[in-house]
């Protein structure tokens, strides 16, 4: 994917996960961020256990992504 998938990839990840933890007010470089970091935290405890793919766009990268964004919220509000 190209640089400009994986932004709009990153806010649209960051996005619903703010939606599923209930996050008011995210702007719109927060959630893009958010949702890239997440995607990547995601990515990188999913490999551990051997499932989801960076190659090919998959839904279930797609929900190991959100997943990984949901975590990092959670994380950060803990901080």
């Amino acid at each position: 994917m190209g640089i400009l998938s994986w932004i709009i990839f990153g806010l649209l990840v960051g996005w619903i996960a703010s939606l599923i933890m209930k996050v008011r007010r995210r702007g719109l470089i927060r959630n893009t961020i958010i949702g890239l970091v997440g995607s990547l935290l995601g990515g990188w405890i999913a490999s551990l256990f051997g499932i989801g793919s960076l190659r090919t766009f998959t839904f279930e990268g797609f929900a190991i992504a959100i997943g990984g964004a949901v975590l990092l919220i959670w994380l950060l509000r803990k901080l």
